[in-house]
């Protein structure tokens, strides 16, 4: 495939001095998507394993998404939120279907969902206290990083919010130790796979004796589903596999396949905390993303959530089967693999051999490629894997 008109490589390439470096980006500049693959600006296709960091869970330009996006696009770009619009009001009534008595509040991202979450936690209790789990990653604005358990992210931008505790993941006695004192607690804020941090499932026997402590004192139990929701790991929440009914779920990333769209859904105990005036998002609940994230939630049935459980564990299995893989973690199609080195050079060569792929740390690979991955595309990434790591 040849690059679109107006965007050859080098034209391109004189406009990245104008972008702040707030990413270190890879050498390449991607120009379209379709399924499970990505080109580049000088036609080279990639298969993507990395779907977004977990965001296109349809696949690039799906199209039922795609559809809905551009019916809507030629309706309805923007009304605020001082009307109603039809796309938001349907996405609502979807979620809270999945989230039972659920109610929703629409936003950008996955770091406003959570700030969100803190706000609503701190005025439905009357209460300050936040509690985390270390290595936890909430997104990057002042809140959600006081909250986010990695203290690298947190150099040059103190004093960030006080009152936040941190417990370790998967250990009780760790979190008892945080709770304290237990009275002064608005939130247990946890993610059911720590994705940016080392992609760590949490054991339900964890998940739900923070659940039980949580309505013991009064406090409320956030799940961030930010990167681990939207069918990623096989059910459409993962809080569905620990055997949990938190008061607060955050989601963002694969909400509408791709464009900027965030919620927070508020359970009975929690969503008398927002009254009109108290919190607010300009584009928040925007007609198109709204739109797009309709087609996305129907799309995700049955049928697909057994594809991906299907699809993870091949994965999983394959991964194991490498040379210099140590362990393989994670759940659904939201995987990591540590490995007997850096991950830096292995992400880097793969991308040179066409693939994708992420790291979760300084040794871990983290696989999160689109739901609708096929099998034989599985194989293809395991091919190139296995390569790179020989």
């Amino acid at each position: 495939m040849t690059a679109p008109s107006g965007s050859e490589p080098q034209a391109l390439g004189v406009l990245r001095d104008t972008v702040l470096p707030t990413y270190a980006r890879a050498d390449i500049t991607i120009v379209r998507g379709d399924g499970c693959r990505v080109w580049d600006d000088e036609g080279r296709a990639y298969l993507d394993f990395v779907a977004g960091i977990a965001v296109v869970g349809l696949g690039h330009c799906a199209p039922a998404p795609l559809a809905a996006a551009r019916e809507q696009l030629e309706r309805l770009w923007h009304a605020s939120n001082l009307y109603w619009t039809e796309p938001m009001l349907r996405l609502a009534g979807l979620l809270a279907a999945r989230f039972e008595g659920g109610r929703a509040f629409f936003c950008n991202s996955g770091a406003e969902a959570n700030e969100s979450a803190l706000k609503i936690a701190r005025k439905a209790t009357g209460r300050t206290r936040i509690v985390a789990l270390e290595g936890g990653f909430h997104g990057r604005t002042l809140g959600a990083l006081s909250a986010t358990g990695q203290p690298a992210k947190w150099e040059g931008f103190g004093p960030l919010l006080p009152g936040i505790a941190f417990a370790k993941p998967n250990e009780v006695e760790s979190l008892e130790a945080a709770l304290a004192p237990a009275g002064d607690t608005a939130l247990i804020l946890l993610e059911p796979v720590l994705g940016e941090g080392g992609v760590i499932p949490l054991e339900p026997a964890f998940a739900q004796a923070a659940a039980e402590r949580a309505r013991e004192i009064g406090a409320l139990l956030c799940v961030d589903e930010v990167q681990a929701g939207m069918g990623r790991t096989g059910t459409f929440f993962a809080f569905e596999q620990l055997g949990i009914e938190p008061d607060l779920v955050t989601l963002a990333k694969g909400l509408a396949n791709g464009l900027p769209m965030g919620a927070l859904l508020a359970g009975e105990r929690a969503a008398s905390g927002f009254v009109p005036g108290d919190h607010g998002s300009t584009f928040g609940g925007n007609p198109v993303a709204a739109a797009a994230a309709v087609a996305t939630v129907e799309a995700i049935d049955d049928d697909l959530l057994a594809h991906v459980r299907e699809r993870g564990d091949q994965l999983a299995a394959g991964l194991a089967a490498l040379r210099g893989v140590d362990q393989v973690r994670g759940r659904g199609l939201l995987l990591g693999a540590t490995l007997d080195r850096p991950v830096g050079p292995v992400v880097d060569a793969a991308r040179e051999q066409g693939l994708l792929v992420l790291s979760a740390g300084p040794d871990v690979l983290r696989l999160t490629p689109p739901l609708v991955v096929s099998a034989d595309e599985v194989e293809q990434a395991l091919a190139i894997l296995d390569e790179v790591l020989a």
